[in-house]
């Protein structure tokens, strides 16, 4: 049972949380979780990376050494871990819901703890687009101008103007970049 000041300041909070939701569909036509409305995300990206113009969403949890290049968006309920180091160039978007690990406890678990956690640092270049629920593991490597399907699990490195996709994933087509600087995508079907 709440007591007459919890209760005053539950009944505060509702408030709160309705105007907020009011702003965000008024101004973005967007509902979003409470967190998400009390966090500025762009001031949320130049505090963790020193840079203006990144933005981090509020329910994104970033943890360790990451390194967040200029101009980049990182989407709600992402989990990017820098325990074995990790860096995204610029212009990078990372979609809802991704993954990407520098670490894992795999031996460590399966050892009864008798091994260590393997920890390896992960790359990721300029221009890439990450796409929805996708997983990056340790030790990966991807190159500029790069995207990565929904879903992919991505476990070993790949080249500049790569397709990623798949479980495992593997190299599906090429990134095309035009002279006008527009982009063309190529899918193995039709290399």
């Amino acid at each position: 049972m709440l007591n007459i000041i919890e209760n005053y300041l539950l009944k505060k909070l509702i408030v709160i949380a309705k105007n907020l939701r009011l702003q965000s569909f008024k101004n973005h036509k967007r509902v979003n979780p409470l967190l998400e409305d009390l966090i500025d995300w762009k001031e949320r990206g130049e505090f963790l990376f020193g840079k203006k113009n990144i933005t981090v969403y509020g329910s994104s949890t970033i943890v360790g050494d990451v390194k967040v290049g200029k101009n980049s968006w990182i989407g709600p309920y992402t989990a990017l871990d820098g325990a074995g180091g990790l860096e995204v160039g610029e212009n990078c978007s990372i979609s809802s819901g991704v993954n990407i690990v520098s670490h894992d406890s795999i031996k460590w678990a399966l050892s009864g703890g008798l091994e260590d956690y393997e920890y390896a640092p992960i790359f990721i270049g300029n221009n890439c687009f990450i796409g929805t629920k996708a997983f990056i593991g340790k030790g990966v490597k991807i190159g500029n101008n790069c995207l990565i399907a929904a879903g992919a699990v991505v476990t070993k490195s790949f080249g500049d103007n790569s397709i990623i996709g798949g479980i495992p994933a593997k190299r599906i087509g090429i990134v095309e970049i035009l002279a006008n600087g527009y982009v063309k995508l190529i899918y193995k079907t039709s290399i």
